[in-house]
């Protein structure tokens, strides 16, 4: 995001290509904060962000320290406070405006997050405060991005005092290099050695110390290939290798984007550290003026959208926590997606010419009285132009009416009841439950029977008990358990809030030994997170393939939902013993189904969750 150039520093060449660089990554993170499935992996587009700080902020000090001998520190760390904060206080002022009209209850909440972010600490206020990135329920915070900030903006703060001890006593660059290079390995390592699969990785996502190697990658690049010597005078069989090099590292950035998720245990284990390097790659090419794929990225509006990608990745999370409904069964919405994105990019282009700009420069009262004139003389400075810019108000328009109209639904949404827990549950929340689909078992047994069964004696009729039957599940089996119960006496059920599939082993070996664990077994888990394939195994060996077990998928608003219902699907379709329940499409659509938070079953939704059951146990 660094394009200063001023003063001692003027040496350093501008590269367009990296600001369309810049466009490609903010697109993938808001694409992956939108949950479009063909970018599973747009998180890695904050990788992409590290890379390309490290290389700037370094280069740029590096050329400091060859024009004078030495860093101007304050100057530097002015610099970016000019640069980045200015933009971030205007969002957050935008945030909290938002908050106190639409949802006033989740402005109290949100101070210790405002806090955080303005001290630029708000990743490490995630871990110790244990706030998962990927697996908390209820309304997320709309700052819960700017963690990725934190992490810059500490490199900022540190990294130029090491990168002067570097120089001042590490003379040989190759040398420096090196020490660098360690100090990635190091901090890449870390995180494998923290990360522990099938659990929430946010710890290691969150760490500066766990994430600062792609930080260090960008530094080590602007050693090796620092931009002021780079010509554009290139043999033709060199240029073509750059080409080529810079087309494979892009090739291998978006098959990563769109075959990766947070949730392998590849990243952890080498992936993010392997993709920081590819990204290397593709930043050196496209810092080469003589690189063609770097002209291509230069070019507008790619070139544009780098230009403002600051204001675009501050904007485009808090627009898409405060314009989207609590939960959503429906499915993704390409219409109010793309509202989405293009009020973000119209607040970040706000923010750009008449904030970030003018106080960089120191030219901001001037800017801001010069206001009411460009807008009445913005027809006749448009020229030719008038008839889009005709259409973009147009838009702008529509986009602030539609988005703003889900203001009253997410009030609303936020403030329904919160689900009951099994512990507050009374006989009567569970009794109409199960007479319902008690009554509808018995009139599609009448039906199926016809005369003699109503001249049948009931007494003698051979009434399913679940005898044999063992549920294994989460908060969402707690709710539906005794509706079960009630139906079928027999049955064992094992559930407990929170319970995730890694803890599963140790319940099937708890029920085997106390004698508890039938013939059919019931699995519901996934809605508190991910698994590993590896995992899932596991637990498949343990139950053994003489078993019958039924695996119900998950309907939680949150991005593992996917992950999770592509694994039990692609498990049950491999094995015969294997029955699937397809919660999330019987669900789909059915808003009412749920509590606020999408995950908990309200009347409707206990009735038709344990209807599925039903149908999937009975002989």
């Amino acid at each position: 995001m660094e394009r200063d150039g001023r003063n001692q520093l003027d040496a350093r060449r501008y590269m367009p290509g990296l600001d369309g660089l810049r466009a490609l990554a903010v697109l993938a993170v808001i694409a992956y904060h939108l949950h479009l499935p063909w970018a599973p992996g747009g998180l890695l587009g904050v990788c992409i962000f590290f890379v390309l700080s490290g290389y700037l902020i370094t280069d740029i000090l590096v050329a400091q320290w060859q024009f004078s001998g030495g860093l101007n520190l304050k100057e530097f760390w002015l610099g970016r406070a000019r640069r980045l904060l200015p933009a971030l206080f205007v969002m957050l002022a935008g945030v909290i405006v938002w908050l106190s009209f639409c949802d006033p209850g989740g402005l109290s909440s949100l101070w210790n997050d405002v806090i955080a972010v303005v001290f630029y600490i708000s990743n490490w206020w995630l871990i110790f405060h244990q706030v998962s990135y990927f697996a908390s329920f209820g309304p997320p915070s709309p700052l819960g991005h700017l963690w990725s900030l934190a992490i810059e903006e500490q490199f900022y703060l540190l990294w130029p005092l090491l990168l002067w001890l570097g120089l001042r006593y590490i003379p040989r660059r190759g040398r420096l290099i090196r020490l660098i290079m360690a100090l990635a390995f190091i901090s890449a390592i870390s995180m494998a050695i923290i990360y522990q699969p099938g659990m929430d990785p946010s710890r290691v996502y969150y760490g500066t110390d766990t994430r600062c190697f792609a930080l260090l990658i960008g530094a080590a690049l602007a050693l090796i290939w620092p931009s002021r010597r780079l010509s554009a005078d290139l043999p033709p069989r060199r240029r073509l290798f750059l080409d080529a090099a810079g087309g494979a590292a892009l090739l291998a950035v978006l098959v990563m984007i769109w075959q990766n998720n947070q949730y392998q245990t590849f990243l952890y284990y080498g992936g993010l550290f392997l993709f920081a390097i590819i990204s290397a790659v593709l930043v050196a090419v496209l810092a080469h003026p003589a690189s063609r794929l770097g002209r291509v990225f230069g070019m507008q509006p790619l070139r544009w959208l780098g230009v403002c990608s600051y204001g675009i990745y501050l904007w485009h999370y808090p627009v898409i926590i405060l314009t989207s409904p609590g939960f959503n069964t429906e499915g993704l919405s390409i219409v109010l997606a793309g509202e989405q994105m293009l009020l973000s990019i119209l607040l970040a282009a706000v923010s750009w010419y008449f904030i970030e700009e003018p106080i960089r420069h120191g030219k901001w009262k001037k800017q801001w009285k010069r206001l009411p004139i460009v807008l009445r003389q913005l027809p006749r400075l448009l020229g030719a132009h008038g008839k889009a810019a005709s259409t973009s108000i147009i838009l702008i328009m529509f986009v602030f009416v539609s988005v703003g109209s889900g203001c009253s639904l997410i009030s609303h949404t936020h403030q329904q009841s919160i689900p009951p827990r099994a512990a507050a549950k009374t006989e009567q929340t569970v009794k109409p439950v199960a007479t319902q689909v008690q009554e509808s078992k018995d009139n599609e047994t009448e039906s199926q029977a016809g005369t003699e069964a109503a001249n049948e004696d009931p007494d003698k009729r051979d009434v399913f008990t679940g005898k044999g039957v063992t549920a294994i599940g989460d908060s969402v089996m707690v709710e539906v358990g005794p509706a079960l119960q009630e139906l079928f006496p027999d049955i064992v059920v094992d559930s407990k809030i929170g319970r995730q599939m890694y803890q599963a082993p140790q319940v099937i070996k708890n029920l085997k030994d106390q004698g508890m664990l039938g013939n059919t077994v019931i699995i519901e888990l996934g809605a508190n997170g991910a698994f590993t394939e590896k995992q899932f195994a596991d637990i498949l060996e343990l139950l053994g393939k003489d078993r019958q077990i039924v695996l119900i998928n998950t309907r939680v608003p949150k991005p593992w939902e996917s992950v999770v219902n592509k694994l039990l699907a692609q498990t049950a379709d491999d094995n015969s013993n294997i029955k699937l329940v397809d919660w999330y499409t019987a669900s789909s659509g059915h808003n009412e189904y749920f509590y606020s938070d999408g995950v908990h079953l309200q009347q409707a939704g206990l009735q038709a969750y344990a209807s599925l059951v039903v149908d999937a146990v009975n002989p």
